[in-house]
C-alpha cells in the first residue's frame, strides 16, 4: 500500500494546480468511507451549500484529487498526509487529527490479557507494509516481543480474510480495524456455530501506556484532514469556517451515535446497525493546533523510525500544520 500510495503521489506531483475557491462556491472536500468520513455527516447533511463532498473508498484515489487541485480539503490517512506534504514540497498542511486508533485485537475468550499474552499465538492481520503493521511491530517489541519470533503473524488481503481464518482457529488473535472489528463480532455470532469474538486488547490503551513518562508523548493515529496550502493562503475565513463546522459535526457525532449512525448509512459510508455499535470505538476526534503538533509529530516520527517512506522520507517541518491566524 505504501508503495502505491508514493508512486500515485510522483506520478501526480507534477500536476499539481493551484487553485483558489471562487467568491461563495462550495469548498470541495474529500473523505474516505470509515471513520474519517463519519465524524463529517453533521455537515454532509446541514452545509450543502457550503461544501461539496466526494467519498471514496481507497486512499489512493483521493491523493490525485489533491494533488491536481480538484479537492481542496481531504480526510486521508496520517501517513498519506505526511507522503503528500514531501512530494508536494510543503504543497499540502494538516488542519487537524480526525480518527485517532482504530485497531483492535479480538479472540475468543479473555486468556489475552496483555499483550505478552500473544506470545505462542498466531495473529491474523492485514495492511502488511502499512501503518497497521508498524503499530503493531511498536506495540509488540515495545512488550518485549519479537514479531517474526515470539508469535506467528498471518497477513491477509483483506479484513474478512482475517475473520475467515480466525473462525478456524480458536486459539487465534486477529488484528481489525472499526468499524470491521464491529462487524466481524456480529457476524460470528451469525454463523451455524455461533462464535462470542471479544476485543481482548486497544492498541490506543497499548500506545499510550508506551508512550507514559515520555517528556513528548505521541498517539495512535489513524485519520487527519489536509488542505492545500494554496487554498489555505487564499481562502483564510472558509478554512476557519471549516474547522468550526468540523468541530460541531464531530461533537454531535460523538453525543448522539444513533443520529449520527442513521446519516452515516444515509451516505452510504457503512450499514447505520453496525455503525452505531462501533461508533464509540471508532475514536472519532477533533484535535488541532498544539496538542495536535505533539501527538501527530511524535507519531509521524516513530512511523519514520520503522520505515522512512511510510512519511515519504521525511518527518515534516513545522510548516506541516496549519495555525489559525
Amino acid at each position: 500500500m505504501v508503495r502505491r500510495i508514493l508512486c500515485l503521489a510522483l506520478m501526480a506531483a507534477l500536476l499539481i494546480v493551484p487553485l483558489a475557491a471562487a467568491e461563495g462556491a462550495a469548498v470541495r472536500v474529500a473523505a474516505l468511507k470509515g471513520p474519517t468520513a463519519m465524524g463529517m455527516v453533521k455537515m454532509m447533511k446541514e452545509k450543502t451549500d457550503a461544501y461539496e463532498f466526494t467519498l471514496v473508498a481507497d486512499p489512493t484515489e483521493i491523493a490525485p484529487l489533491v494533488l491536481q487541485g480538484k479537492v481542496d480539503i481531504a480526510a486521508i490517512p496520517a501517513n498519506l498526509a505526511a507522503v503528500l506534504y514531501n512530494k508536494t514540497e510543503g504543497g499540502v498542511k494538516v488542519l487537524n487529527v480526525n480518527t485517532l486508533g482504530v485497531l483492535y485485537i479480538l479472540a475468543r475468550g479473555d486468556d489475552i490479557q496483555t499483550v505478552a499474552d500473544l506470545k505462542g499465538r498466531t495473529l491474523y492481520a492485514s495492511g502488511k507494509g502499512a501503518t497497521p503493521e508498524y503499530a503493531l511491530d511498536y506495540i509488540l517489541k515495545g512488550n518485549g516481543l519479537d514479531p517474526e519470533k515470539d508469535l506467528t503473524i498471518e497477513f491477509k488481503t483483506v479484513h474478512q480474510e482475517c475473520l475467515a481464518a480466525l473462525l478456524q482457529d480458536e486459539n487465534a488473535a486477529a488484528l481489525l480495524p472499526q468499524p470491521f472489528a464491529t462487524v466481524a463480532q456480529i457476524q460470528a455470532k451469525q454463523q451455524d456455530a455461533p462464535v462470542d469474538l471479544n476485543i481482548v486488547l486497544d492498541l490506543n490503551e497499548e500506545w499510550n501506556a508506551l508512550q507514559a513518562g515520555v517528556e513528548s508523548p505521541s498517539t495512535l493515529i489513524t485519520g487527519v484532514a489536509i488542505a492545500r496550502a494554496d487554498f489555505i493562503e487564499q481562502n483564510p475565513d472558509a478554512v476557519k469556517q471549516f474547522m468550526a463546522d468540523y468541530a460541531d459535526s464531530v461533537a454531535f457525532v460523538n453525543d448522539d451515535n444513533a443520529a449520527a449512525a442513521q446519516l452515516i448509512g444515509e451516505f452510504d459510508i457503512f450499514q447505520a446497525g453496525p455503525a452505531e455499535k462501533a461508533l464509540p470505538y471508532c475514536k472519532i476526534v477533533f484535535i488541532a493546533g498544539e496538542e495536535m503538533r505533539t501527538a501527530l509529530g511524535g507519531y509521524l516520527a516513530e512511523l519514520f523510525n520503522q520505515d522512512p517512506t511510510a512519511v515519504g522520507g521525511a518527518v515534516p517541518n513545522e510548516d506541516f500544520y496549519y495555525a489559525a491566524e
